[in-house]
C-alpha cells in the first residue's frame, strides 16, 4: 500500500489495539500515524472523501450485481465521543442509497424477551451495503457490566460469543471495522457545557451523561475487558482519540477505504448485450 500524505504508514496499523496496552494510557489528544496538522487534515478528509464515496458506490453496485460481501462499520464509545460526527461528517459523504445505519439504545420490551444478538443480527449488512452501527452488541460488555443490569455469570459468556458471532459475519462477506472512540474527561465537559450554552444542541443533551461520568473508572476496566478479550485476527479493534473531531473523522475515513481497498472491487460487467441496446436506443 502506497504512503499516503501526512500518514507515516496505514492508518490500521497505527491506530490497532496492542495486547498489553492499556486503556488508561491512552492519549485521547493523539495522532497516531500522523504527523499533519488540523488544516491538513480537513484538506485531506475532503480529497479522500471522494475516494471513499468511490470505493462505497463500486460496493454498491456490486452487490446490486449479486455480490454477498459488505462492509460494517462499528462505532463505540462514551457519550460526546463523536460517534453522531462520524455518521454526518463521514458517512455523509457516499450515497445513502448503499448505507445501512442502525442506533442502539436501550433495548426495548420486544428486545429484551430474545438473547442479546437478536437486534443486531436484524440490523446486519446485505451485500453490497455499508453498515454503520451507533453503539453495537458490545453495549452488552459494557453498559450492562458497569450497572449490574444482568449478573457476571451472564455478562462473562458475552465476549466468545460476540467473538463467535463476529466470526460468523466475516465466514458469510461482511469486514468489520471496529472503532473504539476515546475522549478525555475534560473535553467531555466541555462539550456537555457547550450542549447547555446552545439551545441548538439541547436535543443533544441528556442529563444521564453527568451521571456516568462518575462511572468512569468503571468503564475503563469493561473497555479494557472489551479490546483484551474481542480484538481478533479477523476483527481488530481499532483506537481512535476522539478529543480532536477533525483527527477521529479523518482516521475513520481512512479505514474505511482501506477496508474496502482490501475488497479489489470494479465494475461489474453489463448482463446484457451492450451494443444490441446501443442500435435500440439509436433510432428511439
Amino acid at each position: 500500500m502506497a504512503k499516503k500524505k501526512g500518514w507515516s504508514g496505514s492508518a490500521s496499523a497505527a491506530l490497532r489495539w496492542q495486547p498489553g496496552s492499556l486503556v488508561q494510557d491512552i492519549d485521547t489528544s493523539g495522532k497516531p500515524g500522523f504527523d499533519g496538522d488540523k488544516a491538513l487534515g480537513e484538506k485531506l478528509l475532503a480529497k479522500h472523501g471522494e475516494r471513499l464515496s468511490h470505493l462505497q458506490e463500486l460496493l454498491y453496485a456490486n452487490g446490486r450485481a449479486g455480490d454477498h460481501r459488505s462492509v460494517l462499520l462499528v462505532l463505540q464509545g462514551m457519550d460526546t465521543a463523536g460517534k453522531g460526527g462520524i455518521v454526518r461528517h463521514v458517512i455523509g459523504m457516499v450515497d445513502p442509497q448503499g448505507v445501512r445505519p442502525a442506533s442502539f439504545g436501550k433495548p426495548t420490551e420486544e428486545e429484551l424477551a430474545h438473547d442479546f444478538l437478536w437486534r443486531i443480527r436484524r440490523q446486519t449488512p446485505k451485500g453490497g451495503q455499508l453498515g454503520v452501527f451507533d453503539r453495537s452488541h458490545y453495549e452488552d460488555v459494557l453498559v450492562v457490566r458497569v450497572h449490574e443490569l444482568v449478573p457476571q455469570s451472564v455478562w462473562e459468556p458475552r465476549y466468545e460469543i460476540i467473538n463467535g458471532f463476529e466470526e460468523e459475519l466475516a465466514q458469510s462477506g461482511v469486514t468489520l471495522v471496529k472503532c473504539a472512540m476515546f475522549v478525555s474527561l475534560d473535553e467531555q465537559k466541555k462539550r456537555l457545557a457547550e450542549r447547555l450554552d446552545r439551545p441548538d444542541k439541547y436535543w443533544k443533551y441528556n442529563p444521564g451523561d453527568i451521571d456516568e461520568r462518575g462511572h468512569w473508572p468503571k468503564y475503563q476496566e469493561a473497555y479494557q475487558a472489551m479490546l483484551d478479550r474481542t480484538s481478533v485476527d479477523g476483527a481488530p479493534w481499532h483506537i481512535i482519540p476522539a478529543d480532536r473531531k477533525w483527527f477521529s473523522r479523518l482516521a475513520v475515513t481512512e479505514l474505511l477505504i482501506e477496508a474496502l481497498e482490501g475488497l479489489n472491487l470494479d465494475w461489474p460487467p453489463a448482463d446484457f448485450d451492450v451494443e444490441h441496446e446501443k442500435a435500440r436506443l439509436a433510432p428511439a
